[in-house]
């Protein structure tokens, strides 16, 4: 194809664009006709071959950097794409199309807003509006449920954004309960309250751009003309609309590449299909499949074990990890009595490894569920490792910082009615329960936002007294901050709002360590807003930041799930839980669910590049009981050759496990620690022969045999 280039754009200013790649990923590189599916294993380079694909591109004179798309899934990775593209090609890179699937899909309906009904500065609205919103339209409807079922109808409505459905399209195949019955009744409430409040969720970015391309033949092919090469990263994440999204502007010039790893496909929770990176070849007739298995990060016992693993499920697509680095440790296994004494054998590992000088950053604690991390908090305290459990409320997810965003959110946009009915009393205004009733109901009948009722209602004199009074303050205020918005920089308006508002005197008078450390977080978000030109910029920002791993402390040992670790690395990895019913999940029962769980396994153990240490324990209290639960099946599934066992820091027992019988010669004394397979630990009041009184400390006082029982010291 010929076309038109940038008079900048010369060889000498890429030299050796395309050294040091090894082969497949130069062949990936310099494929420029057609569909192309790379296949990139764990620590195989895909983001290099991503960056450089792009500025071969632009080195080839094949397009322009406007016409090029990449698509990632973090704002993260776009950051570091965008950051690597420009040390090759420097600023002949400015204008390519680059950022995440909702970033892009902001991007084009904020110019076509008007054509689904919206203006160009629609809202973009979080869980906990949404939340919000549904509990409105149940209370409008008489119905009363509890944050865990609205919580539940939301995930129902999320489930059928990701699968590319507006509320027409739920079909009758959809609804096998009464429960997705009512769930698509507040779905089709829900999409009128959110065009009446001129907003749209997360989901809605994808399903509106898709919709948008679906309904209007010539925006369509305008984006289909103008994007002559498209690249989409960790496409095995793409749910069914992101898939048609894709597929749909793609369509003109077929130059797709999607790179990914179907073994690594571990988001199904959360609507992501791996079928869409195992029919690519059919959808897209003449693929070009390039497969990245040279692996750089991991040793070969690591990616051994790893490999024989994943080859155990029959949905992939099939590649073997390689590595030039043949040395190497084994994968360690061990096994322990309880998950507390499994948490204090890892300790003990890491003050090891803190003796030959290991920074702590570069290990890290994986777990399957995050129930599993107390035990290692608890234990890592009363051993002074410092450590960092990745996870909790996020910046911006604290109360504080979502009031002083509602306040800002509705300074930015007046139709934003949820911002408004969520800080029209905080702090307290005097606005009370009954003048707070008639604008819902004012709202609901005129099918419009939550202030612009109230301000009919005012207009309309239908509210009257103190709380009318206080309204038309407020609103007064309101007109206030904008202009004062209009005139000064952001900082000074986040704090002139926070304290003219009152809010950031309500949390002075609380006076305790929490209200101070809420008044810390107020100070950040000033500092945080500094570093953008207008609000609308800030605040888009914050709607599209999806959290991953940001700033891992230093000197800090990191436990986090599995899922949470995706696209890290340490070299030290400690891999907790791996038994029956934790790992796999006991949820985990169709054979589907079974291979995500192998692939999650796999990303596991591909985290770690030096050593993998994987841990077991055959007793485990949660749920409320003690569970005894075989070692998992994906510890058989690893060869012996690249595995070491080590040996037990308990009493082997003769019996099995499933007896719950310790058949050893032990003399027990009053006041010592014991435990038990289904009662769990207790304290020995009374012994009498080979019969044994316990206190139990969540059952109680019991009379067991003393061959039943294990001391714990």
């Amino acid at each position: 194809m010929s076309v038109d280039t940038p008079s900048s754009i010369t060889k000498a200013e890429i030299p050796g664009h395309i050294r040091g790649l090894n082969a497949p990923q130069k062949e990936a590189v310099e494929h420029l006709e057609g569909p192309l599916l790379v296949l990139a294993g764990a620590g195989t380079g895909k983001t290099r071959v991503l960056v450089h694909r792009i500025n071969h591109i632009f080195f080839e004179g094949r397009a322009w950097p406007s016409e090029v798309l990449a698509v990632t899934f973090t704002n993260k990775a776009a950051n570091e794409m965008r950051t690597r593209v420009m040390e090759h090609s420097g600023q002949m890179s400015s204008g390519l199309w680059l950022g995440t699937f909702h970033s892009i899909s902001v991007r084009i309906l904020r110019r076509h807003a008007n054509l689904m009904g919206y203006s160009e500065r629609f809202n973009i609205i979080d869980t906990d509006d949404q939340l919000r919103l549904i509990r409105q339209i149940l209370k409008d409807s008489n119905q009363t449920h509890s944050k865990e079922v609205c919580k539940q109808f939301l995930g129902h409505i999320e489930s059928w954004k990701d699968r590319g459905l507006i509320p027409e399209k739920v079909s009758s195949s959809h609804l096998v309960s009464d429960v997705h019955e009512q769930a698509l009744f507040i779905y089709k409430t829900y999409q009128q309250r959110l065009m009446a409040l001129d907003a749209m969720d997360f989901g809605d970015l994808i399903l509106n751009c898709l919709t948008l391309f679906q309904t209007q033949p010539e925006i369509l092919k305008e984006y289909q003309e103008r994007f002559k090469y498209i690249l989409v990263d960790e496409y095995q994440d793409t749910n069914v609309a992101q898939y048609l999204w894709v597929r749909i502007l793609a369509q003109k010039h077929q130059n797709l590449c999607c790179v990914g790893d179907d073994d690594q496909s571990i988001y199904g929770w959360r609507g992501a299909e791996v079928a869409n990176i195992l029919r690519f070849e059919k959808d897209f007739p003449g693929t070009k499949v390039v497969r990245l298995e040279q692996n750089y990060r991991s040793t070969y016992h690591i990616l051994a074990a790893a490999s024989a693993l994943i080859s155990k499920n029959q949905q992939r697509l099939g590649k073997t990890l390689w590595t030039d680095d043949e040395g190497g440790e084994k994968v360690h296994i061990k096994s322990a009595w309880d998950a507390k004494e499994e948490a204090r054998w890892i300790a003990e590992e890491i003050e090891d490894l803190q003796r030959q000088k290991i920074d702590l950053s570069s290990i890290a604690i994986l777990v399957r569920a995050g129930f599993q991390t107390r035990e290692f908090e608890e234990c890592f305290l009363q051993m002074g490792i410092p450590h960092r459990i990745v996870g909790g409320f996020r910046f911006y997810e604290r109360q504080e910082i979502r009031d002083a965003l509602a306040y800002l959110r509705l300074i930015a946009h007046d139709k934003d009615g949820l911002a408004f009915e969520r800080i029209i009393n905080v702090p307290k205004r005097g606005i009370g329960t009954a003048t707070l009733q008639k604008i819902h109901t004012c709202a609901r009948e005129k099918n419009c936002s939550f202030s612009d009722a109230a301000q009919n209602l005012l207009e309309t004199e239908q509210l009257k007294g103190k709380g009318a009074d206080k309204l038309r303050e407020f609103f007064s205020q309101l007109e206030n901050w904008r202009s004062f918005a209009l005139n000064n920089p952001l900082p000074e308006l986040v704090a002139h709002v926070m304290k003219s508002s009152g809010y950031q005197a309500y949390w002075h008078q609380q006076n305790s360590l929490e209200s101070r450390g809420r008044l810390e977080n107020i100070q950040e978000l000033i500092r945080a807003v500094k570093d953008y030109e207008t609000l609308d910029d800030f605040l888009e920002h914050v709607s599209l930041v999806m959290e991953n791993v940001k700033g891992i402390d230093q000197s800090n040992v990191t436990i986090m799930t599995i899922h949470s670790a995706k696209g890290l690395e340490f070299d030290y990895v400690f891999l907790s839980g791996w038994e029956e019913g934790v790992f796999p999940s006991e949820r985990s029962r169709l054979a589907n669910d079974l291979e995500e769980e192998r692939r999650l396994a796999y990303v596991g153990l591909t985290r770690a590049r030096k050593k993998a240490f994987i841990s077991f324990a055959l007793n485990r209290h949660f749920f409320g009981q003690w569970s005894s639960n075989p070692p998992s099946r994906f510890i058989r599934d690893l060869p012996q050759e690249n595995i070491l066992e080590l040996p037990a820091s308990f009493q082997r027992l003769k019996g099995g496990i499933s007896s719950g019988k310790i058949h050893t010669h032990q003399k027990f004394s009053i006041g010592e620690r014991v435990f038990h397979v289904k009662f769990g630990y207790g304290l020995i009041t009374h012994v009498s022969g080979a019969q044994v009184d316990v206190t139990f400390d969540c059952t109680g006082p019991k009379k067991i045999l003393e061959e039943f029982l294990k001391k714990t010291t």
